[in-house]
């Protein structure tokens, strides 16, 4: 493990500069970094903890981290105490933050260890395992599909019984859809459960299937309260999105959140889901589902959205979402205030098929119809490798845009997904 600062010839003591936060992989993905940057921005002390050699770090993270230890794996508690243990001998730790969600146990066992203010190892458990997570909710009155933790293929039999079909069968601490299945009929659920190595100790949640549209809400709360709030909305919903090559699929956060009654039972919901699981000072990602059973809670992550969904909350509210988490992190609150004045959103593009870009068709018309909205976009450049369709919003092409009338976003985002082709071979 490095114990030389970034800077070279940096003492082994370092300097106490006020707030200290550790920030767990502060390079990747890409923008991990702008992390670093809030933080050191608004005058914390940061030190990074992360797999990557020192010399891999880019200038700029350079430049925010006062130090980083590299260290094996940042999912190994060990590993990762060590690091936290040799900064704790040198300077005081106020934070120890994770916005991954792979990392999200490691940092709450750690902060356990080292004494560390932050998420408890309770919450973040909670937050990660989806069948303990839907039961404490239950119990707290907050309604939640049908569910179970599965152990063994009998045991998806005997809900899937119980319950009937469809049902999904994923991970239990999985992130967004993947390894998620929808279930039909004993032949699919047969062909899943094959798949399933139970007989070297995996396990899977199982759950009803719910009807209706999906969305997410996002947070971030102080001391358990919400100061900051956004709501999205997927179309179509997301398993569908990542199984379906056709669909040039798209969320939008909504700019109707504080003038739309219809949104305060999503907020109230959140609220409950947040005090109920006992989530203090932190970000949250929650999704939902509303349909013909009403509002229902799906998932939550005690950590930041992915999809780099901060930026589209910062350019349709003036605010730069990574610095006011930075703000509640190191001081405590925030008196900014989101504008709502644009909804704003992400189309993916994805390629006409497996194997290498060629080219793309229809971006000049997209300019000239709509270039004054759009934010900014990812086009790989011919010969870059596909990626499979369900790698995500962002695997291959995309294009965010924004409006200050939802509705017109979202036919601007249509056709956006119907006039660019993303040509492939």
């Amino acid at each position: 493990m490095s114990t030389d600062g970034v800077v070279a010839g940096y003492p082994a003591t370092m300097y106490n500069c006020g707030v200290n936060v550790i920030l767990l992989e502060p390079s990747f993905p890409d923008n991990q970094k702008q992390f670093a940057r809030a933080l050191s921005e608004v005058g914390a002390t940061v030190i990074g903890i992360g797999e990557r050699p020192k010399d891999w770090l880019d200038g700029d993270v350079a430049g925010w981290l006062t130090h980083y230890e590299q260290v094996d794996s940042v999912v190994n508690d060990a590993s990762v105490e060590r690091a936290v243990r040799w900064v704790q001998d040198r300077l005081w730790v106020d934070r120890l933050e994770a916005t991954i969600e792979a990392h999200t146990m490691t940092a709450a066992r750690v902060r356990e260890y080292c004494g560390i203010p932050g998420t408890s190892v309770h919450t973040a458990y909670l937050c990660r395992d989806k069948p303990a997570m839907k039961q404490a909710l239950r119990d707290a009155g907050v309604p939640c599909a049908r569910s179970t933790g599965a152990s063994s293929a009998e045991q998806v039999r005997s809900f899937v019984a119980e319950v009937g079909y469809p049902v999904i069968i994923k991970p239990p601490d999985g992130a967004g859809a993947s390894g998620t299945h929808r279930v039909d009929s004993d032949g699919d659920m047969e062909a899943v459960l094959q798949s399933i190595a139970f007989h070297h100790g995996a396990t899977v949640a199982v759950e009803e299937f719910m009807e209706g549209h999906e969305g997410f809400y996002d947070t971030i709360s102080v001391n358990g309260h919400v100061v900051h709030e956004f709501v999205s909305h997927y179309y179509p919903n997301v398993l569908e999105a990542m199984r379906t090559r056709w669909i040039s699929p798209q969320f939008i956060a909504t700019n109707r959140l504080d003038s739309e009654p219809s949104y305060d039972a999503v907020k109230e919901m959140g609220r409950r889901v947040i005090q109920a699981l006992g989530i203090g000072t932190s970000a949250t990602h929650m999704e939902w589902f509303s349909g013909p059973k009403g509002l229902v809670f799906s998932e939550i992550g005690c950590r930041p959205p992915g999809v780099r969904a901060w930026d589209l909350y910062g350019a349709g509210n003036d605010l730069d979402m990574y610095r006011e988490w930075a703000q509640i992190l190191v001081h405590g609150g925030t008196d900014r205030r989101p504008s709502r004045r644009f909804a704003a959103g992400i189309v993916a593009l994805r390629p006409e098929g497996d194997g290498t870009i060629t080219g793309y068709s229809g971006l000049d018309e997209i300019q000239a119809r709509y270039g004054d909205l759009i934010i900014d976009a990812h086009l790989p450049s011919p010969g870059t490798p596909t990626q499979g369709v369900d790698a995500g919003y962002m695997a291959n092409a995309w294009v965010r845009a924004r409006h200050s009338d939802f509705d017109h976003l979202r036919y601007v985002l249509d056709e956006i997904g119907r006039t660019v082709t993303v040509h492939s071979q």
